[in-house]
């Protein structure tokens, strides 16, 4: 299991707790429901704010004395249907009217022009989404080319209105947070693309536009921008999908998004709170770079003061500190580690019956003469390529493992120049001998009865097996594998090497 200390944080801003309240009251004809909730979107998730428990008539009444969060809310009925999206913005006393016969088509908004005007926006929406799902239906008694085409056709004639439509109404209210909501939802695709030198059109180009203009009109330093249904979205597939997957890459660009943000509002502390435990939880191997690049920038100067408490914020630099020598290509730490054969000698100096840390740091100055020709290091090893396993002969999951990864070795040494340091993690010396014994485990088998590595902490084993590849220099190529993703790896980093010879 991946061993985590972070996790992704809800901040209630300081807002919702100042003066002022709020007075919605909403009215929709045939309404059933007897509960609806009031609720809100924040970042990725959704969050109930108020419960209106008496509808009579289709009534709906919301009030508190506490201010709203300004961003756009939502109605769900008692069954969690949502009705419709709203803005709590200019005022959070307002009155709505519609029917649920047709809710989105008779929406009307007393006292918030901002309203009416989404609401237009989102009858126009309903009204297409009516259209296009009513094309299937002329399809009717066509071939199945002329069906095909017609849909073609008339799907990117609507797109075309929806677009246009679009365009014209953001335009029609710039500088509005109406036009800041409907901004999120839009691709900034280029609409002319030179041609490349093969005739095409130049698809390097229409990326880097799209790059480019990815976060075109997002204000990052309006709160209420995080309040909306598509934000969250726009910034997980910004980071996952559209700039390069590289460590450093993704480091800058987080960067640049955190410096469009302002320290200390809920935009910042949310985007903070999410990068840093997604990149620190992250299954691709080498993006804890990101992790450990966002810490010792953001945790350890104090700028993430506010999204981790004290303690947290320490933990986090204590992480980061066992990780950073375990980054790929960095030079692996040595070990100094005792073979089956001199563990025999090292036990009589009396470290395997040492009571306490005290007593063992006293046999190893005592005896550290005698001890240091009998170390066998990890610097020592003389290969191409250096499988360094840490495993427990009473891991479920390592007596599977080891006996593959004995296999795939055998394999491998026929081609490669590689040999496997094999480090038992436990101090039973008896039982881990005779499973070497028995199962004929002809790698480096070394363990340390000494207590000198500080084997959790140094190569950060917290569950095993673990599996590094390091190069002929030590130099750290892959880690956390699985056994069979060794031959791979392997042969990657071979042929890159006679490549650049």
């Amino acid at each position: 299991m991946k061993k985590t200390i972070l996790s992704l944080t809800v901040f209630i801003s300081a807002h919702c707790f100042s003066q002022g309240g709020y007075d919605i009251k909403v009215n929709i004809k045939n309404c059933k429901d007897t509960v609806v909730y009031l609720a809100k979107y924040t970042w990725d998730k959704q969050y109930i704010v108020d419960t209106c428990k008496k509808i009579k008539n289709g009534n709906i009444v919301l009030k508190g004395k506490r201010e709203l969060d300004k961003g756009v809310y939502f109605l769900v009925s008692q069954d969690k249907v949502k009705y419709f999206d709203f803005f709590v913005n200019e005022s959070a006393k307002f009155s709505i009217t519609s029917d649920m016969n047709e809710l989105v088509k008779s929406l009307k908004c007393i006292d918030s022009k901002e309203n009416n005007d989404i609401f237009t926006y989102m009858r126009f929406l309903t009204e297409k989404n009516k259209e296009f799902g009513e094309l299937r239906g002329k399809t009717k008694g066509l071939s199945k080319a002329d069906s095909v085409k017609f849909m073609a056709d008339r799907m990117k004639t609507l797109n075309a209105e929806v677009q246009t439509f679009e365009a014209d109404f953001v335009k029609a209210h710039l500088n509005t947070f109406t036009a800041d909501f409907l901004n999120l939802k839009t691709e900034k695709e280029a609409k002319e693309i030179p041609k490349a030198k093969n005739g095409r059109p130049d698809s390097v180009f229409a990326y880097l536009y799209y790059k480019t203009h990815f976060f075109e009109g997002v204000n990052f330093k309006d709160d209420r921008v995080l309040r909306t249904p598509f934000f969250a979205d726009r910034v997980k597939r910004y980071f996952d999908k559209i700039i390069i997957q590289i460590p450093d890459t993704i480091s800058n660009e987080i960067d640049r998004v955190m410096a469009k943000c302002t320290p200390g509002t809920d935009m910042y502390k949310f985007l903070l709170a999410y990068f840093l435990p997604t990149y620190e939880q992250s299954k691709i191997m080498g993006f804890d770079k990101v992790f450990v690049n966002l810490a010792d920038k953001y945790v350890r100067t104090g700028l993430a003061k506010g999204v981790y408490d004290d303690k947290t914020a320490e933990n986090i630099i204590k992480r980061i500190e066992i990780l950073k020598p375990l980054l790929l290509d960095s030079q692996a730490p040595d070990l100094l580690m005792i073979d089956t054969i001199n563990a025999k000698i090292v036990n009589k100096m009396g470290f395997d019956t040492a009571k306490s840390s005290t007593g063992v740091t006293k046999l190893y100055y005592d005896n550290a003469q005698k001890l240091t020709p009998l170390f066998t290091t990890l610097y020592g090893v003389k290969a191409k390529f250096t499988v360094l396993v840490f495993w427990d002969v009473d891991c479920g999951h390592c007596k599977t493992e080891i006996p593959k990864l004995l296999e795939t070795y055998h394999e491998l040494r026929k081609k490669y120049d590689v040999k496997i340091f094999s480090v038992y993690t436990q101090q039973e010396f008896d039982k881990w001998r005779k499973y070497v014994i028995e199962n004929k485990l002809d790698f480096i088998n070394i363990y340390d009865p000494v207590h000198i590595n500080n084997l959790k902490e140094k190569y950060d084993i917290f569950s095993t097996p673990v599996i590094y590849l390091l190069d002929k220099n030590k130099i750290i190529k892959a880690k956390r594998l699985a056994q069979e993703q060794i031959p791979d790896m392997i042969k990657m980093f071979d042929a890159q090497d006679k490549d650049k010879k």
